[in-house]
C-alpha cells in the first residue's frame, strides 16, 4: 500500500536538510525505533510495536540515497519479526521544500507487510502513520530547537555506536492499538447505530403487541 504524509518543521530548508543528513540524530526521533549501526549509506536497526497486550519486535536493515540538489532522500528498508514469521519492507521518499513556516517535509511510503499488522486496512494504516509522523515531527522540532540554542547539544537516545560491542537499549514500543482505536470506533459507529435503531424498533413493537 502507498501512504502519503507531510509535516512542517520550524527551520529553513538548508538547516533542515543538514539535520536530515545526520541519521544518527534523526533516527531516535522515530517512535518505536532504534538505530544499531550506521556504515556510510547502510544501516541496521530495530522497531518495536504493540497492539493491545501483544508486542512485536522487528530487526532489519536499510540503505539511503540522497539527492542534494532536490533535497530528497530515498530509503530502502526491509525487516522481519524477531519472534514470528511477519515481514515488512518499504521504500520511503522524503522531500524537503521551502514553506512560509520553515520547511515542508513530504513523505511517500510504499509499504508491504505480512503477519499480524497486515490485518489492518489502508484506512487504519494511514491513521496510524499520521499519528507516528506527528510524533516524529514533534521530536524533530525539539531537536531543531535544541540545536539552535547556545551551548553543547545533548546526546540523543539510541545513537549509533556501541560500547564494548553492546547494542543500544531496546526501543520503547509504539502502541499501534492506541493509534488505530479511533478509526475502529468510527468504522463501528455506523453498524452500531443501525443495531441500536433495530433494537429500539423491536422493543417498541413488543410493547405494542402487549397492549
Amino acid at each position: 500500500m502507498q501512504l502519503d504524509h507531510s509535516f512542517t518543521v520550524p527551520a529553513d530548508p538548508d538547516d533542515a536538510w543538514k539535520l536530515f543528513l545526520d541519521l544518527d540524530r534523526v533516527a531516535p526521533c522515530m517512535p518505536g525505533a532504534v538505530l544499531d549501526t550506521l556504515d556510510g549509506d547502510t544501516f541496521t536497526g530495530r522497531v518495536k510495536v504493540k497492539v493491545g497486550a501483544v508486542q512485536m519486535s522487528y530487526g532489519g536493515e536499510g540503505t539511503v540515497t540522497r539527492d542534494e540538489s532536490a533535497r530528497s532522500m530515498f530509503l530502502d528498508l526491509s525487516g522481519s519479526e524477531t519472534r514470528g514469521s511477519g515481514t515488512a519492507s518499504a521504500t520511503v521518499t522524503a522531500t524537503l521544500t521551502a514553506d512560509p513556516a520553515g520547511t515542508r517535509v513530504r513523505v511517500r511510503t510504499d509499504l508491504d507487510i505480512t503477519g499480524r499488522p497486515a490485518q489492518f486496512g489502508r484506512g487504519i494504516m494511514t491513521e496510524v502513520g499520521d499519528r507516528i509522523v506527528q510524533q516524529f515531527a514533534t521530536r524533530l522540532e525539539e531537536l531543531l530547537r535544541d540545536a539552535g540554542r547556545p551551548g553543547p547539544v545533548a546526546a540523543t537516545s539510541g545513537a549509533t555506536g556501541t560500547t564494548d560491542g553492546l547494542l543500544p537499549p531496546e526501543p520503547e514500543a509504539v502502541d499501534l492499538g492506541a493509534a488505530a482505536l479511533p478509526v475502529l470506533l468510527r468504522k463501528a459507529a455506523g453498524p452500531a447505530a443501525a443495531v441500536l435503531v433495530v433494537a429500539v424498533v423491536v422493543q417498541l413493537l413488543r410493547r405494542r403487541s402487549r397492549r
